[in-house]
């Protein structure tokens, strides 16, 4: 859990300043309102030292030394070799992948779940609409979790529930069962709000865009990998196989990361180091921040319940947040729409079942291209961060820079594909174009628009990147379902053509979205008091470490805001020791 502190949060100097008045009365000075005065470091501290001092309490308890980031930064995730960083996220690029997948698969075995159980395939979709959908909340839901127990065991937990929900659909007798374990599956994803999380855990903030873009691809690849593999599966394989594969997937990706992935949490490793140190005497009286107070003291239901609603608040409230929101998840759910609307659009050519699922690689192609073409454009965004350091536009709005080239791929892409699905006689590769096209322009916008949150939000980009991934999953679920009759209901003869042409112009009005931001973003930022809030608790970076923020801000307005991290800066260093008073209930709504 971790601590505010740096200057600007207005919880730590009320803390701060309660405590040294407190240390004051104790000392016969009294109580000057306004003012305190400091504390010299005691004598066993240099007094350059960042470990913040917690005061005896009236039960008479020694003093204890809170373990803070900057004192054990060489044995946190932030300074992990390369090598090791990169093994991680490779296995974090497996379990974003599998829980992607498991979104995509099942649709191959809708003739099969239609012929078994005696429903249209049309209400067969609901299992892949209903996976969607709670998945959506399912990440919300896990992300506080991960914070206070740690990356590692909340990320085994989902992941060993998904694939035990794995088994009920399989084995499933009748409809309903099918549908329950579906649901209980996307509830149990955690999906991007842990594994996002941990990218904040072992990259500081402005080495992070490499590390994001490379997750990123994974989540969008998944996707896709659903509907290749499913082609082979619905030719040749009962459809429960199609479920099977996704829990052999699961099983794989939970037996490595349980072997290759160490926790990376650093409030967790924090509390360890510390208990280290007392074990071995190096320093009696130090302790994690964790171990400071009663889990139920730093972890109240009102905190909880504030954190679960703040992405759905920022969501609607937040224009930058909805705006780009809106246009990633547009974009993904038209990934799932075309999941449906492939089988309607290559029959005309008398595709297979196997050639319908290969005709997603083209979509996969883009998602690569895309992927590249982000590593000198993320040099690039570096070069410019470095030379304007007090530019406004050019800390955060530079970053939506390359998605000014290549959001406008998705109404060029729909309307390439659109006006190439007619059938024969025109050739299947027009719309193959189409599709890639429209993979450039969802990984970018997917990439841009997270890495401009982190940014522009900071502390609270936990909350903006929840309401980015819960309108990409959500959408998607929601669309799944009327997908096919959007596809053959409207436009006449013309159907496919017409309900193409239809998302390109939704889309063409949300990519206006992107240069509005891009150009005004400063204004937007100003309006807001969650972003304009970083301003004032932006900290001095120490020697030798990049600038990073603190993990949580409080205000009037959010009095008891904390932040989830996905994604985000953790926290900030301490220049001078601060003391405080250690009763918890000092400071409600302290934590993560």
């Amino acid at each position: 859990m971790f601590r505010p502190t740096g200057t600007g949060d207005p919880e730590s100097t009320n803390s701060e300043t309660e405590g040294l008045r407190h240390k004051n009365v104790q000392n016969g000075l009294g109580e000057a309102p306004g003012a305190f005065h400091e504390e010299p470091a005691p004598p066993d501290l240099p007094a350059s030292s960042n470990q913040e001092l917690v005061k005896e309490n009236e039960s008479g308890e020694a003093d204890r030394i809170e373990l803070k980031e900057e004192d054990a930064y060489d044995e946190l995730g932030f300074s992990f070799p390369t090598w090791k960083k990169w093994t991680i996220l490779s296995v974090i690029f497996i379990v974003q992948t599998s829980m992607n997948f498991n979104t995509s698969l099942y649709s191959n075995g809708l003739a099969g779940i239609s012929a078994e159980f005696g429903v249209s395939e049309q209400a067969a979709r609901v299992g892949a609409a209903i996976f969607l959908i709670t998945y959506a909340f399912g990440c919300e839901l896990w992300a506080p979790w991960s914070e206070e127990f740690g990356r590692k065991p909340v990320l085994q937990m989902s992941l060993g529930l998904v694939n035990i929900w794995c088994i009920p659909v399989a084995l499933a007798p009748n409809f309903a069962t099918l549908l329950v374990g579906r649901a209980l599956g996307g509830l149990s994803s955690a999906g991007g709000s842990v594994t996002l999380g941990m990218i904040a855990d072992i990259f500081e903030a402005n080495e992070q865009q490499y590390a994001v873009a490379y997750i990123v691809f994974s989540s969008v690849g998944g996707s896709i990998l659903g509907p290749i593999i499913g082609g082979f599966v619905e030719a040749y394989l009962d459809w429960r196989w199609a479920i099977w594969i996704q829990l052999i997937f699961g099983g794989f990706a939970q037996i490595v990361h349980l072997l290759l992935v160490p926790e990376t949490r650093t409030t967790i490793l924090l509390d360890r180091i510390a208990k280290k140190r007392r074990k071995s005497g190096q320093s009696a009286n130090i302790y994690g921040p964790d171990e400071l107070e009663p889990f139920f003291k730093r972890f109240t239901f009102k905190e909880l319940l504030w954190t679960w609603i703040r992405p759905f608040r920022m969501f609607l409230t937040e224009p930058i947040v909805l705006a780009l929101s809106l246009l990633s998840g547009f974009s993904d759910a038209l990934i799932f729409m075309q999941i449906q609307s492939f089988a309607l659009v290559y029959k005309q050519w008398g595709f297979s079942s196997v050639q319908i699922g290969l005709s997603f690689i083209p979509i996969g192609l883009g998602y690569v291209i895309a992927w590249i073409s982000f590593i000198p454009a993320i040099r690039r965004n570096k070069a410019q961060r470095e030379r304007n350091p007090d530019n406004d536009h050019a800390q955060y709005e530079s970053r939506l820079w390359w998605l000014l080239f290549t959001a406008p791929c998705l109404p060029i892409g729909l309307i390439i594909f659109a006006w190439t699905s007619g059938g024969p006689p025109i050739h299947w590769i027009g719309t193959m174009v189409g599709s890639a096209i429209i993979g450039i322009a969802n990984y970018s916008i997917y990439m841009a628009t997270i890495d401009y949150m982190i940014c522009a939000y900071g502390p609270y980009s936990a909350s903006a990147t929840g309401g980015n991934g819960w309108s990409r999953d959500f959408l998607a679920g929601v669309l799944t379902v009327p997908a096919t009759p959007f596809y053959t209901n409207i436009g006449g003869a013309r159907h496919l053509e017409i309900a193409s042409t239809i998302l390109f112009a939704i889309s063409l009005v949300l990519v206006c979205a992107v240069y509005t931001i891009y150009y005004y973003g400063p204004a937007l930022r100003k309006r807001s008091p969650f972003a304009e809030s970083l301003a004032s608790t932006s900290t001095d970076e120490a020697p030798g470490h990049p600038r990073r923020r603190v993990s949580r801000l409080l205000s009037e307005e959010y009095p008891h805001a904390s932040i989830a991290q996905v994604g985000a800066p953790t926290s900030t260093r301490d220049t001078v020791p601060r003391v405080r008073n250690r009763n918890p209930g000092r400071n409600a709504g302290d934590g993560r």
